[in-house]
């Protein structure tokens, strides 16, 4: 039998097959097709005229199909797990001063570091939140001081005595500075129902009153050196927790 007639004959074959393929599904037409035309041309697998001939009737047979809005979602979390890993902190790590005063408690996937430390007697500690990221764009600017707003860490410091009484301080460090927003007293003998007097507004204290509860954070550790570390250490975990956001993230999309 002649090539030209074993190609006719194969297509005769294969026209018919490559339209049953199509309600089939791409998963296996391929070992199907093979198969088929292998026995009716007797053709061997590596044949240079059979590899042409089968992947014109793979294609005619099946169309490429769309990827699907899952698939579609994977390939954008790769990407941006890509772009993080290349342009962000999330490997380093910052290097603990030698002077810092406290221990730090930094636990994956939580968004505060909690910092802790004695101090005369006192247990001092801080609820180190985020930071508040400052873009650099035009309308980052404090519209009543139309001053630029810096990034900033919002903190928490709660200095307890043994007796169970507590100072707590609502604090926002910024570079170089760390201002105090609020004060409260932690009595241990007030219940759920009863609200406990905050204080006045701390910017309304007396300046000398406000200099004093400044120099009493900052002999307990909350000063600029501290303040300035930790702005540095929670980019870094800011980074780390993306990440790991991104691959939990892939991680179920992909369940």
């Amino acid at each position: 039998m002649s090539f030209t007639a074993i190609l006719r004959k194969s297509a005769s074959v294969a026209t018919p097959l490559a339209s049953r393929l199509v309600r089939v599904g791409q998963r296996d037409y391929h070992s199907v097709l093979f198969s088929a035309l292998k026995r009716q041309v007797n053709l061997p697998r590596k044949s240079p005229s059979f590899v042409p001939f089968l992947q014109r009737y793979c294609s005619a047979a099946t169309e490429t199909p769309r990827p699907s809005s899952t698939e579609s979602l994977l390939r954008v979390i790769e990407s941006e797990i890509k772009d993080a890993q290349e342009n962000d902190d999330n490997d380093r790590v910052e290097e603990i001063p030698k002077d810092f005063p406290f221990k730090i408690d930094d636990n994956a996937g939580q968004q505060t570091v909690i910092l802790t430390r004695e101090y005369e007697g006192e247990l001092v500690k801080v609820e180190v939140h985020m930071p508040d990221f400052v873009t650099g764009e035009e309308n980052d600017v404090d519209d009543d001081k139309e001053q630029p707003v810096q990034s900033s860490i919002p903190l928490v410091v709660t200095v307890s005595k043994k007796s169970g009484t507590s100072l707590q301080f609502n604090c926002v460090a910024y570079a170089d500075e760390i201002t105090i927003d609020s004060i409260s007293i932690g009595v241990p003998e007030t219940s759920e129902d009863e609200m406990a007097f905050d204080g006045p507004n701390f910017h309304d204290l007396d300046e000398n009153l406000k200099k004093g509860f400044h120099k009493y954070l900052e002999i307990r550790g909350i000063k600029a050196s501290t303040t300035n570390f930790l702005h540095e250490y929670m980019i870094s975990k800011d980074s780390r927790e993306y990440m790991g956001w991104l691959s939990n993230l892939k991680q179920f999309i992909e369940a």
